[in-house]
């Protein structure tokens, strides 16, 4: 694996870890809807997912991470339609995609 791309997938690992250090251990959607400091850091979290993982796709478009191009679609929403972002989409993504997203990550990341 490049260098490069490795260096991008350890950064979707560490802004992963980021959004779950943020919300705690007891995550409560109407904690994190009802704090605007809290929504704005996993925002941008999922915006340098996004990156990392355009970047990643621009390298090597073989990349076998499901829903690759998905994730970069989702940093583009964040980032362009920030007046659309909707608490309930990024809470299913915190729930259903990102420990999934997790484990393919750390699964490239121990293959060296």
């Amino acid at each position: 694996m490049k260098r490069e791309i490795k260096k991008y997938l350890f950064d979707i690992k560490t802004s992963i870890e980021s959004i779950f250090d943020y919300l705690g251990d007891e995550r409560n959607f109407f904690e994190y809807q009802n704090n605007k400091l809290l929504r704005r850091g996993v925002e941008r979290e999922i915006e340098i997912i996004g990156e990392a993982m355009n970047r990643v796709l621009k390298i090597d478009p073989s990349i076998q991470i499901e829903n690759a191009r998905q994730i970069v679609d989702a940093r583009n929403w964040v980032i362009h339609g920030y007046d659309k972002v909707d608490d309930v989409v990024i809470w299913g993504i915190i729930s259903n995609h990102l420990p999934k997203l997790q484990l393919e990550i750390k699964a490239y990341l121990n293959q060296e």
